[in-house]
């Protein structure tokens, strides 16, 4: 099972220790990917700062975030997934799950990024900021950039199993299932059960604790099919639209009473 996972625009302070070392991250095809946002980013961010401020969508409240990005090579790392907060993380809380579970979310998990493409959440990189949203001024618009290295190393990274696919719609632009991938592959909805209406906070909430409740219980459904039961045994209220014709992904809808 392979689970797809959008970032957070929150995140962790960089840590004390080691800095970045790029070949060390998983995915190893998109190292030169990586590379040049990160030439680019750090080159941005050293330099006229309204400039960089609005080429990433920051407000002026939030230009502290650009001297961060300045640090990006020499600011220590921390694994992805300690990096990475906000409500679908703090549901998920990896770090209070048991030693069989983080080792499944450490083999499961890939968080989506503007500036890394996707990485695994014992990957260790520092804290940043740089949204799949954004349009650096040589490599042009980020989703763009990420998609013919993306296509070339997810198929492998999803084997044969299922795909669950979380991500907004930010970051399903750098990769989309296609084919054979696109058939094992699951897409899930929040809905306020009474309304049937898209809710947005415990979108991601509700997102977070799938996640936790399916690394815990230590189901590995293979396929679309086998996760809509694990979801119904594991306690939650699950519609399902099967996809109408081959290589187009199934679409679950998760139904809550609460929103909060």
């Amino acid at each position: 099972m392979l689970v797809l996972l959008p970032p957070s625009e929150g995140k962790a302070p960089s840590g004390r220790g080691t800095a970045l070392k790029l070949e060390s991250l998983s995915l190893p095809g998109l190292t030169e990917a990586r590379r040049a946002v990160l030439d680019e980013l750090a080159e941005l961010c050293a330099g006229d700062e309204d400039k960089a401020r609005e080429v990433l969508g920051l407000s002026e409240g939030l230009r502290g975030e650009i001297a961060k990005n300045k640090e990006l090579r020499s600011a220590g790392a921390r694994p992805a997934g300690e990096i990475y907060t906000g409500v679908l993380y703090d549901a998920l809380d990896l770090a209070s799950l048991d030693t069989a579970a983080k080792r499944r979310a450490s083999r499961s998990l890939l968080v989506f990024s503007g500036l890394w493409g996707a990485v695994r959440v014992t990957d260790r990189i520092p804290s940043y900021r740089c949204s799949m949203g954004v349009r650096l001024p040589g490599l042009g618009a980020l989703g763009a950039h990420w998609r013919t290295p993306m296509a070339a190393a997810l198929p492998e990274v999803a084997g044969d199993g299922l795909v669950l696919d979380l991500r907004s719609s930010a970051y399903t632009g750098a990769w989309k299932p296609k084919g054979e991938v696109a058939g094992r592959t699951a897409t899930v909805r929040v809905l306020h059960a009474p309304t049937r209406k898209v809710v947005s906070h415990f979108n991601k909430a509700t997102k977070g604790r799938i996640v936790r409740s399916l690394l815990a219980a230590g189901a590995m459904p293979a396929d679309p099919a086998e996760l809509v039961e694990t979801l119904r045994d594991l306690g939650y209220e699950v519609e399902v639209q099967a996809p109408a014709r081959a290589g187009t992904a199934w679409a679950l809808d998760v139904l809550v009473n609460e929103v909060h």
